[in-house]
Formats: C-alpha cells, structure tokens, sequence
C-alpha cells in the first residue's frame, strides 16, 4: 500500500512510519524537517495545500499525524496547524483521489473536565473543549469527519495519552519537572487514568489505515486498556526515567485556582515556555479519564501487545532509571 504519513518527525508519527516501512509498505512523510526514515520524503508545512498535494500524489491512504502540541501559544499558531493543515489534508486527498484518510485526533475533543468513567469516544465538541491545543483539534476531527465519502473513507483515532522511550511530550515534561521539584501529587492521585505505550498507539494506526473504508464516519479511542491510579502512572514513570517521584501533594482547587492565575500571566506577558500549571494540566491530574476499548478493538481487530508493565521495563532499558 502506498501511505502518506504527516508529521514523521514525531515520536508517534516515527513509530507508524516504521511500522508501515517494516510490513512492506511504501510510505511517504511530509513535515518540516527531516526525519531520517528510509523512504520518500516531502520537506514542508502540512498547512500548505501545495506541499500537502504533492506528498498524497499518487498514494493509496492518508494517515495524518502533523499537529502543534502544546499547552501555551496564541490560538492563531493551533488554528493553522491544526485547523488549516487538516483543511490542506482532506483537500488534498479530494484533489489526487485519495481512498482512505486516518486523522489522528485526540480524546481531549471530547473532555469537558468531568470524569470519564469507561466510556466510548464522545463526540468531539469546540465549545467546551479544554485548552486552545483541544479546541482546534476538535474543530479538525470535525471538519475531517465532514469530509467522509464514498469516494474519500475518513477514519479519526485518539490515541491517549501516548508515551515511550524518547517521548518529550508527557514523559519529557513529566521529568523536567521532577527534576526540578516542581512535580506534585494533585488531589488524592487515587483517580484511575489510561495511557498507550507508543508501540500499541502505531500499531493501532496501522491497523485504521487496513479497516478505514469498511470502518468510517466515526471516531475511535486508543489505550492500553490498563486504568491505573494517576500517582501510580506518575510514580513508576519517574523510576523509569532515574528521576525523582512527585513530592507532595496539592489540592485540586488550589492547583486549579493557580493553573488560571498562571494562564493569565502568561497571556499578558507572551511567554513561549511551558508554564508550570494550567487548569486543563489539573483536571488531568486529578481527574478520572479512561474509556471502554470493546469498540476500538472490534472495528480495528486490533489489541495491545505492549502491556504497561513491560512498557515501564523498556523505557527503564532506555533512559537507565530503577526498575518500575
């Protein structure tokens, strides 16, 4: 099969790529910079619709990864990256017959800040989504599901809360604060939380480019399936890594309050580095979020091989820490 992967550079984006190259497949990647795989490379950005067109040239399915992942930034920069480079794929899988498009959305679409208690993938929802990098990633899991077809199968997976050897997303910001004891419990730590290990989420992706067509129209959520309480997560992952665990704890409306001080500071002042606490990083702490795989594994005929225990083992391996 002839694949575009968008945003190659990426931890999750390197991991399918070389899951794609290593079936057989013949892949092409499009981002920014360079990402070292062996294959067809396109150099550019994914809000482009003439780059966009001329990496889907030809190709049999689109799997559209690209996004600005962040939690600071004017909504000008997600909204290009997120909104436009999803409008710039979809058009470009209309203008060059492309059958199949996988977008890569995430289960931030549909969190309001409640609990979510083994439940499916919602519907994703702009207006109470939390935090700009959700809103504009709802606005393009929308805008891509609206482009579902007979001619153009569109297929969204949310991969939650992906993490692995190399990660400088959860597990890179997880340490750095460690490191500099900056890394608290909030609330009880006693609320239970899905993640994926990154072998399972592109091994996942792989299998949505195989069933998107007779599976479409619909969003579905990705995770090991191994709800485990937050302090726990937090705990075994900083062991992993050889840093210190989170020291003390803080109470969500006082870590809630202060993430919305914070937020304000850094809007007025523009700062660009991560800010210490926001109130979606809160709520994520101290708030259940883990959901029912029955219907994301049936309809990819996919399961986790990599369960969070040896998960924990490889990132150990990798990064030198204790075992976990």
């Amino acid at each position: 099969m002839r694949v575009l992967v968008t945003g190659a550079s990426g931890m999750l984006g390197r991991a399918t790529a070389s899951a794609l190259l290593d079936r057989g497949d013949e892949v092409t990647v499009l981002q920014r910079r360079p990402a070292g795989l062996p294959c067809r490379e396109v150099l550019g950005d994914v809000a482009d619709p003439a780059a966009v067109r001329r990496a889907a040239r030809g190709q049999d399915a689109v799997l559209h990864l690209a996004a600005k992942v962040d939690v600071t930034g004017p909504w000008a920069e997600y909204a290009a990256a997120n909104v436009g480079g999803t409008r710039a794929v979809v058009g470009a899988c209309r203008a060059e017959g492309v059958g199949r498009l996988v977008h890569v959305s995430s289960p931030s679409v549909a969190h309001a800040g409640t609990a979510l208690v083994g439940v499916g993938a919602g519907p994703a929802d702009p207006a109470r989504a939390r935090g700009r990098y959700a809103r504009s990633k709802a606005v393009a899991e929308q805008d891509a599901l609206a482009a579902d077809s007979p001619a153009l199968a569109v297929l969204a997976v949310r991969p939650h809360l992906v993490w692995g050897p190399g990660d400088t997303q959860l597990v890179g910001r997880i340490v750095a604060r460690a490191r500099a004891g900056r890394l608290p419990v909030i609330g009880s730590g006693a609320a239970l939380i899905d993640t994926t290990y990154v072998d399972n989420a592109a091994a996942a992706l792989v299998a949505a480019v195989d069933a998107c067509g007779p599976v479409h129209g619909e969003a579905l959520v990705v995770s090991n399936g191994e709800p485990r309480p937050v302090a726990e997560v937090l705990h075994r992952l900083c062991r992993a890594a050889g840093v210190p665990g989170p020291r003390g704890r803080v109470p969500f409306a006082a870590a809630y309050a202060a993430g919305a001080v914070v937020e304000a500071v850094w809007a007025v002042s523009r700062r660009r580095a991560t800010p210490p606490m926001t109130r979606f990083l809160a709520e994520q702490l101290a708030t259940a979020h883990w959901f029912d795989q029955r219907r994301t594994r049936a309809a990819l005929g996919w399961v986790p091989r990599v369960g969070l225990d040896e998960g924990f083992a490889r990132l150990r391996a990798w990064a030198g820490g204790a075992p976990a």
